[in-house]
């Protein structure tokens, strides 16, 4: 049995001063240290050239199946690594939230159960739950990688694929939402209204988890987005702050709005009712929608009326939604057209 005393320290061999075991602890400390950061620079080597890793959705099919690798998550680790040396106070924040991890699901599961938990749902907890919602679920595994890859083309904001990891809650909503709809379709319920709940305290985004949102989606900063139980959004929508797809009586059923496949929903926008949204149409800001908008076409106003119809095939991708002279020199030939086909006709009636 070892002694420590105030000279010496006695075990298995000679007899240390004070001094001379704590050199020894000390050159220990050293050479552990070493080892690990010839590792964490093991670790660092980059095994995907991925200056541009845009996926398409068939290229996110074969990663999810395992057929291969993920640029995605490549450029994460590249962009963190690249920040911890810029920052070095972020290092420690850095290397637990993205570089500790393998993989791009582990990493999003991980900064997820630390923003949402509580004194009462504590973050291990959550961690295994939305492990095993994740991993286990395909199309999960797909989305997540489409919508950030949605945030870096179409917000100039973000700054890069880590940055939309760690720190973008409109992204941090929707994929908590994708676990609590997964609970949700697995008949737990009640979890999946208490992360509902705790999502819409957290980041103050509303979305109920019966509500069914396709892939490739855009929530631009998030705060006020409210999409009620049996909302339906398409794939590559963009929603801007403020959106409210609401209901517009008490009666249970089939009463929330339909939003189709790359619409483009404005700030501030609400839609009320069982109502349809075409695809590729766009609703401008502050707009109050209570009828149907045509595919293709622009609605404004309250309450909002189609202004015009487009040619782009998903305004949601190029985000093109402002006043500008161009647009309403564009505007006026679809009036035109619309007048000689009868189209703006019927829409007025």
């Amino acid at each position: 049995m070892a002694c420590l005393s105030d000279e010496t320290w006695t075990g298995g061999g000679a007899p240390l001063t004070l001094p001379q075991v704590f050199s020894k602890r000390l050159s220990m400390a050293e050479e552990k240290q070493q080892e690990d950061e010839q590792m964490m620079e093991a670790k660092f080597i980059k095994a995907y050239p991925c200056a541009n890793p845009t996926l398409k959705s068939d290229s996110v099919s074969d990663l999810v199946n395992g057929f291969r690798s993920d640029p995605i998550w490549d450029a994460v680790r590249e962009e963190a690594k690249v920040e911890s040396e810029k920052e070095p106070i972020l290092s420690s924040f850095l290397y637990a939230s993205v570089l500790a991890h393998d993989c791009l699901e582990q990493a999003l599961v991980f900064v997820l159960a630390n923003r949402l938990q509580n004194p009462t749902l504590l973050a291990t907890q959550l961690m295994d739950i939305f492990c095993n919602v994740i991993m286990h679920d395909q199309g999960i595994r797909r989305s997540i990688r489409l919508d950030v890859q949605a945030i870096k083309d179409r917000d100039p904001a973000c700054l890069s694929y880590c940055s939309a990891l760690l720190y973008l809650k409109g992204y941090h909503s929707l994929q908590s939402y994708r676990v609590a709809h997964s609970l949700w379709n697995q008949g737990r319920k009640v979890l999946a209204l208490a992360l509902q709940s705790r999502i819409s305290e957290v980041f103050g985004v509303d979305i109920h988890p019966a509500a069914k949102i396709g892939e490739g989606i855009l929530l631009d900063h998030g705060t006020g987005v409210v999409i009620g139980e049996t909302a339906i959004i398409g794939n590559r929508v963009s929603l801007m702050h403020g959106v409210t797809l609401g209901g517009s009586q008490k009666e249970s059923g089939d009463r929330y709005p339909k939003v189709s496949n790359g619409a483009l929903l404005g700030a501030c926008v609400t839609i009320l009712g069982n109502i349809n949204i075409g695809e590729g149409a766009m609703v401008a800001a502050g707009s109050l929608v209570l009828k149907d908008v045509p595919p293709h076409s622009m609605a404004a106003g309250t309450p909002a009326k189609v202004i015009g119809y487009i040619d782009e095939q998903d305004p949601s991708l190029t985000m093109k939604h402002d006043a500008t002279k161009e647009f309403f020199r564009h505007v006026a030939v679809s009036f035109r057209d619309c007048r000689t086909n009868g189209a703006w006709d019927q829409e007025r009636k």
